[in-house]
């Protein structure tokens, strides 16, 4: 059996060089480690390509699940598909470099505390985790806009060939859900997405308006349908661990400089998702900051 470790970690946002620092600084703890990366490596398609594949000469194993940041296209990035298209050159690159993305068969940990089935996935979001006080998705972003607090997905994100985010989102959702359904029932899962499966963990924060970029109430009982030991999210940059109907919730990101800089932030790096310590306590709620 394995003697290695199972680590995860997120929202490494290279094109700051604080960040880039972090990347070049990683290590795996054993030959035999595993590294789940849960998205926003970077937005220029040459930042992810130098990411992914440092980290897959070090580590025995790569898993990534893209965020919303490696979707965007921005205009000084050469690489100018968008949507799908953008998505798919992605899943290209990472299996070029051997790393495992959503659309390829998942992988089974047999290490120490396994098995256990990694399964990274892609769901997007559909304004369903809408600003208090509003019904719709129309008036929730209104709100929105309203206040100022508005995602560049809007801007940069473009959801080709789908008529809109939350379409692309949809369409995700049933296929993901037939994927993991086909696992093997015997077999616990790690389930990964870039945002958190349930609505909870956005409820601290600082801009609640901003929660209806952060996932979908669809995959509200994934955790317990597919039998998850744990699930690993980023995107809200507020790292914690977090309990949900029993099932350990681990947000792994590294965020801005600028947050993980904060005296008492978390320090910043790989967080092992198996073996399992003792059950920690709920790590202190930490403000985020818009991006």
């Amino acid at each position: 059996m394995s003697q290695g470790n199972l680590l995860a970690i997120s929202d490494l946002h290279v094109n700051h060089a604080e960040n880039r620092k972090v990347v070049e600084d990683l290590r795996p703890l054993t030959d035999e480690d595993w590294l789940i990366i849960a998205g926003d490596v970077g937005e220029f398609s040459h930042d992810i390509a130098w990411t992914l594949d440092t980290l897959r000469k070090r580590f025995a194993k790569v898993i990534w699940a893209p965020g919303n940041h490696e979707l965007w296209t921005p205009p000084k990035d050469p690489l100018q598909l968008r949507g799908r298209k953008r998505y798919e050159h992605l899943v290209d690159l990472c299996r070029g470099l051997g790393v495992l993305t959503p659309e390829d068969p998942y992988a089974r940990w047999d290490g120490p505390g396994g098995p256990v089935t990694v399964a990274p996935l892609f769901v997007l979001y559909d304004y369903t985790f809408r600003a208090p006080g509003t019904s719709t998705k129309e008036e929730s972003l209104a709100v929105a806009h309203d206040s100022g607090i508005v995602c560049t997905d809007e801007y940069l994100l473009h959801p080709d060939p789908y008529p809109s985010r939350d379409a692309w989102c949809e369409a995700r959702v049933e296929e993901t859900e037939r994927r993991l359904s086909a696992c093997d029932p015997a077999l616990p899962t790690v389930l990964v997405n870039h945002y958190p499966l349930v609505r909870d963990p956005t409820r601290i924060l600082r801009y609640p308006e901003f929660a209806q970029w952060c996932g979908t109430v669809r995959t509200a009982d994934w955790h317990q349908r597919f039998r998850a030991h744990t699930v690993v999210y980023g995107h809200l940059h507020i790292p914690r661990t977090t309990w949900h109907d029993g099932v350990r919730f681990e947000e792994v990101s590294v965020g801005y400089p600028r947050e993980w800089q904060r005296p008492g932030h978390p320090d910043v790096g790989l967080r092992r998702i198996l073996p399992q310590d003792a059950r920690p306590k709920e790590h202190i709620d930490l403000p985020n900051h818009i991006r």
